[in-house]
Order: structure tokens, then C-alpha cells, then sequence
């Protein structure tokens, strides 16, 4: 191997992980401030408005974007050198976008329950949704563009500021609704309003940055004797392969909303939707940016052909960035689960809006706090397959996630029909994502023993030692053994939200606070500090 080679590929390496960084900032700084509006935007609309807009029509916006753009994003991060022929390929997802909308928007329209219809300007709030996916599909090409330059910097600004305008602008309808009218006549609207900013500050964003020119990149193939295509002819069909796949993909990920709009009153809706809300900040701040980052570095560095042209160091890189990432996500799932599931009956209190309390929110972020390390897991796995497999392999995984499909299904109404109400539709994505989990881990041990990898992917290594799990054992047993001396939950029960300031309320939370930093602590010193981190190799 050459001392340039390994240059280059420590720089990729060091590269795609430090915009993890700049990803998990955005998230951070975005979900604090939202979640600090989203407070009010929860408390001044409805449960019924709110689930309106949260699963409804959000199932409806996911629908367009995620069918259009998700196989050509994958597809084009596969490419190591653009040229024009692949940056042509940057139009694709608003080809397919401006059909898919329209006729998505008009199916919905046409068969929304009666419930849901009635509600005032919700013919044109649907419109609006529609022309705000349009609208974001325009960005795509500067994009794509961006996370082949690794210029993550620009996306991190495109997706804040229309974050940022997005809750603001519905925020603002809301407060101008309940000021003026005070029958939350406006509610659809202002949610809809707010979507079609944030597409409207994305695309602003990104042309301040790359030119229109790069709006509509496709150019003509250069004139010489050599023949050109208008695109590249295999990255169009891995893309429509990928895009094909991806309508399996949007099935299983957004699988609840369809069961839940399904099965639910619109009340319970709005209670499951600002449930997922909270449930989701610790996926969407964290694990969101490390698996859209792992996607982009695997994608680069390795070899997808059937060639397996893979260099060993190549190879041993991948397979330390992926057990590091799944050994971190293992120590925080554990203590996760032993904090998260003392603690969160009291925080639904302090959290939730008094109105919400009678819905299904409770129970649903109960559930939450098991499915979150199942699907930091699948996260991380699944950004390896969709990064590593051939066409070949997406389609035998197509076929596999059609089986995927007819599991969860069929747990959800399970336990439907067992009375667990709308935390049904977590326990089946637990039960889902469980089974994609067993598929990946062995698509990715056949990856490495496929290609002679020396060493091979170590899965012991993923699980912590000893001293972890003792650690957070005797946390366990003593934050529980205090809460029922103290017995908080009755405290929180009768005080409300005033009762977080009492004496109880105070000592066990700062209790739980020190042990859940004593056990990080001990991970750290133990074994985090010593995880697998970007070095420059010296050249053979």
C-alpha cells in the first residue's frame, strides 16, 4: 500500500467523522430550540390538530421525499469521482417527486376520514404540504453535491435556518390563531405554512451557496470521439434499484403511522404523535448524524463491485468504525434502559401538556425508551448494507424486508387485540427492527469473511465489560429502592409539576444524575477511552 493511499484514506476517514460533529450540533442546537417552542405549539393546538399534522400529513410529506430521493441520495454517495453524467442523475428525485405529489395529495384528499376532513382549510393545507415537498426536492442537486464535496457545513446551515423558520412561522400562526379567533380554525395551516418555509429556506440556503446554475445541473455530454452518455448508466439502475427497495424501506419506517391512522381516534393520534416527539430527540440528536455519517464514509472507502477490490487497511478501518460505533451505542442503550425506564413516569409529567395526559402519549413514551436501542442499532448496521451491498444484495434484501413487512404487521395487531393500545405499534417496531438487526449482522460478518478480511469483525467487542454492567446494576436497585422509600411517583402525582422542586422529587433525580455519571465514568475509563480513533499509518 502506498503512503498516499493511506493518506488519502485516513483524510476521508477523518473527514466524514468530523462532520458527525457538525450534524450532531445542528441537531442539537434545532431540537433544543424547537423543543423549547414546541412546548407552546403543543399547548395552543389541539391533540386533534396536532395529530392531524404530526402523522398525517407528515406520513404524506415523508411519502414524497422519502420514495423520491432516498435511492438516488444512496446511490450517488457510491461514487468516488462525479462527472457530468452522475451530477445528472442530482434531477431524478423531483422527476419522480412531481408525480408521486400530486397523485399522493389527491389519494389522501380523496379517502381521509371524515374526522380528519372537516377540519377547516384542510383541502389547502394539503396543497400546501405538497408544493413544500416540491419545493424541497429542488435542493436536491446542490445536496447531493454538497455531501460528495463533504462540505457539510453548508447543509448544516441550509437545514437550520429552515428548522429554525419552520417553528417560528408555525409558531407565530398559532399564537396569531389563539389571539385572535380562539378556535384554533388556523391550527392545519400554520403547520402547513411552516413546512413550506423550511423547503422555501433550504433551497434559499443552498443557492446562496452553490449559484442557481446549480439548481438544474444537467449539462450535454462532451462532443469528442470517445462515447458519452447523458447519465451514468449503472448508478441510474442502482438508483432505481435502491428507490425501489426504498418503498419497502418507507412501508417498515413509517409502518405506525399507517397502522395508527388505521386504528386510533385523531385524539390518541395527537398523543402518540408528541410522544414520538420526545421519544425521538435522543435518535435524532445522536444517533441520526453518526449513521447518515457512516453511510458517507463507508460509501466511499469501500469496494461495492463484485471485484472486492478492498485493500486490508480499507477494510480494518471499516470494521473498527463500525464496532466502536455499536460498542458506544451499546453502553448508552444500558444505561438508557436502567435511568430512562425509573425515571420517565415522572418526566411524562413534567413534559406532557395537561391535555395529553389522557391520550395515549403516557404509555407510548414508556415503550419509547426500549425501542430507542434497537433502533441505534439498526441504524448503524443498516448504513454498512445500504452502503457495502450490491445490486444483487438489495434485492435479496427486498425480498427479506417484504417479509419484514408482513412481521410487524401482524405484531402490531397482536398486540393490538392484547389491549396495549397505540404502544403496540413500538413494540412491533422493536420486534421489526430486532429481526433487520439479526439480517444485517450477517450481511456484514458474510461482507468481511467474504473478502479474507484479517482480522475478522470482532462482535464480542461490541458488548462492555463486567465493571459496566455490575456498575449499572447496583444503580438499578438502588434508584428503585429510594423511589419507593421516598415514594415519588405519589408526590408527582399530587404536586403536578410543583412538586419537582420538593425535597423527594430533588434528592432522586440528583441521585440518579450522580450514578448515571458514575456509570459513563466507569465505561469511559474502562474501555471508551481506548476505542479505535483515526491515526495516520506510516506507508509500507
Amino acid at each position: 500500500m502506498s503512503g498516499q493511499a493511506t493518506t488519502s484514506h485516513d483524510v476521508l476517514f477523518k473527514a466524514s467523522f468530523s462532520s458527525a460533529s457538525a450534524l450532531m450540533a445542528l441537531q442539537l442546537f434545532s431540537r433544543i430550540f424547537t423543543f423549547i417552542l414546541n412546548q407552546a405549539l403543543f399547548r395552543m393546538a389541539s391533540p386533534k390538530a396536532y395529530g392531524t399534522a404530526a402523522i398525517q400529513f407528515e406520513l404524506m410529506l415523508s411519502t414524497i421525499l422519502f420514495l423520491s430521493r432516498e435511492g438516488v441520495r444512496n446511490a450517488l454517495l457510491r461514487v468516488k469521482k462525479p462527472g457530468i453524467a452522475t451530477k445528472n442523475l442530482s434531477i431524478l428525485p423531483f422527476l419522480l417527486g412531481l408525480p408521486l405529489a400530486l397523485t399522493t395529495s389527491y389519494f389522501y384528499a380523496r379517502f381521509a376520514g371524515k374526522e380528519v376532513r372537516d377540519q377547516e382549510y384542510f383541502n389547502l393545507s394539503i396543497g400546501i404540504y405538497a408544493l413544500a415537498a416540491l419545493i424541497e426536492l429542488m435542493s436536491e442537486p446542490m445536496h447531493n453535491l454538497a455531501m460528495a464535496e463533504l462540505r457539510t457545513g453548508v447543509r448544516v446551515r441550509a437545514e437550520g435556518l429552515g428548522i429554525t423558520a419552520k417553528t417560528l412561522a408555525t409558531f407565530s400562526v398559532l399564537l396569531y390563531d389563539t389571539r385572535s379567533m380562539a378556535d384554533g380554525r388556523l391550527a392545519l395551516l400554520a403547520f402547513a405554512g411552516g413546512q413550506l418555509v423550511y423547503g422555501v429556506f433550504v433551497l434559499g440556503t443552498y443557492i446562496a451557496y452553490y449559484g442557481t446554475q446549480n439548481m438544474w445541473p444537467v449539462q450535454p455530454p462532451p462532443t469528442n470521439n470517445t462515447p458519452q452518455r447523458l447519465v451514468d448508466p449503472s448508478i441510474l439502475r442502482l438508483s432505481l434499484t435502491m428507490t425501489s427497495q426504498s418503498f419497502l424501506k418507507h412501508l417498515l419506517t413509517e409502518g405506525d403511522k399507517f397502522l395508527l391512522s388505521w386504528f386510533s381516534p385523531l385524539q390518541d393520534q395527537g398523543g402518540y404523535a408528541i410522544a414520538v416527539n420526545y421519544g425521538s430527540l435522543v435518535a435524532r440528536i445522536v444517533f441520526q448524524p453518526i449513521e447518515e455519517t457512516l453511510r458517507v464514509f463507508f460509501s466511499k472507502s469501500l469496494d461495492n463491485s463484485s471485484t472486492h477490490m478492498d485493500t486490508n487497511e480499507n477494510l480494518h478501518q471499516a470494521a473498527n468504525a463500525l464496532v466502536s460505533l455499536l460498542s458506544v451505542q451499546a453502553v448508552f442503550s444500558i444505561v438508557l434502559l436502567v435511568f430512562g425506564t425509573a425515571y420517565i413516569p415522572i418526566l411524562v409529567h413534567v413534559l406532557l401538556p395537561y391535555q395529553y395526559l389522557s391520550t395515549s402519549a403516557p404509555d407510548v413514551l414508556s415503550a419509547w425508551i426500549w425501542y430507542i436501542p434497537v433502533l441505534a442499532f439498526n441504524g448503524g448496521l443498516e448504513a454498512f448494507v445500504s452502503s457495502a451491498a450490491t445490486p444483487r444484495d438489495l434485492n435479496k434484501q427486498s425480498r427479506w424486508m417484504a417479509g419484514f413487512s408482513v412481521t410487524y404487521i401482524l405484531a402490531a395487531i397482536v398486540l393490538y387485540r392484547m389491549q396495549l393500545g397505540d404502544a403496540s405499534l413500538v413494540y412491533a417496531n422493536i420486534i421489526n427492527l430486532s429481526v433487520r438487526i439479526i439480517y444485517s449482522a450477517h450481511f456484514v460478518s458474510s461482507f468481511f469473511t467474504g473478502r479474507g478480511a484479517r482480522p475478522a469483525l470482532h462482535w464480542r467487542s461490541v458488548m462492555p465489560g463486567w465493571p459496566i454492567w455490575l456498575i449499572c446494576g447496583v444503580s438499578s436497585v438502588l434508584i428503585r429502592t429510594v423511589g419507593r422509600r421516598l415514594d415519588v411517583l405519589t408526590v408527582v402525582l399530587n404536586g403536578g409539576r410543583g412538586a419537582m422542586i420538593t425535597t423527594p422529587v430533588l434528592t432522586y433525580v440528583g441521585l440518579g444524575g450522580f450514578l448515571a455519571l458514575t456509570c459513563l465514568g466507569t465505561w469511559w475509563m474502562t474501555s471508551g477511552r481506548y476505542l479505535n480513533t483515526p491515526r495516520r499509518l506510516k506507508s509500507e
